[in-house]
């Protein structure tokens, strides 16, 4: 058990830090510049594709993210023999730029499909929509990462309870820091 909670914590960090990455990066001026819809304003049926809340800035700043994670465990794991035993996987066989992209532009795409369908039902952006706002980023990733190595029907239980309640935790804090406007 323990071991596979330190293995859904872990393959899917670079997933959950694409997540969380655009909140952040909004506040870095030197990226004001990438703040540009990724639907490029257009509209379906008379209603925004996405919003202005999903723009290339975080987009790219999540995905290249995504690829430092797991950069970064790549190294942690080389050199942990006791990381190595506990994963039960050899961590140098993924590569970590098409590991981070997939990653990265799952756990986002998830985001921007849960916006796209947000928009639809009229909600504003930026309002919560519970419990998709969620799980709309572990779909994606698991999604994208699902050709590059599976896991056992219980990972993938474990990683959407794992993973659903360290965003609302996450979701929290960031609302204490004042990165966000709401608790959820």
């Amino acid at each position: 058990m323990l071991n596979s909670l330190f293995l859904v914590l872990w393959f899917f960090l670079p997933v959950g830090i694409a997540n969380g990455t655009p909140v952040i990066a909004k506040y870095l001026p030197f990226l004001k510049n990438l703040n540009y819809p990724l639907d490029c304003y257009k509209t379906f049926r008379g209603i925004r594709i996405l919003g202005d809340h999903k723009t290339w800035r975080g987009l790219i700043t999540g995905v290249l993210m995504a690829i430092i994670t797991v950069g970064v465990q790549q190294q942690i794991y080389f050199y942990s023999a006791g990381l190595r035993e506990v994963l039960n996987f050899d961590f140098n066989s993924i590569n970590p730029v098409i590991y981070g992209l997939l990653a990265g532009i799952g756990a986002l795409l998830g985001d921007a499909v849960k916006s796209f369908f947000k928009r639809r039902t009229n909600i504003k952006p930026g309002s919560t929509w519970f419990p998709f706002d969620q799980i709309d980023y572990i779909i994606g990733g698991i999604v994208f990462l699902l050709p590059y190595f599976r896991l056992s029907v219980w990972e993938y239980l474990l990683t959407f309870i794992v993973w659903f309640g360290l965003h609302l935790i996450t979701t929290y804090l960031g609302f204490l820091l004042k990165f966000r406007d709401k608790p959820i």
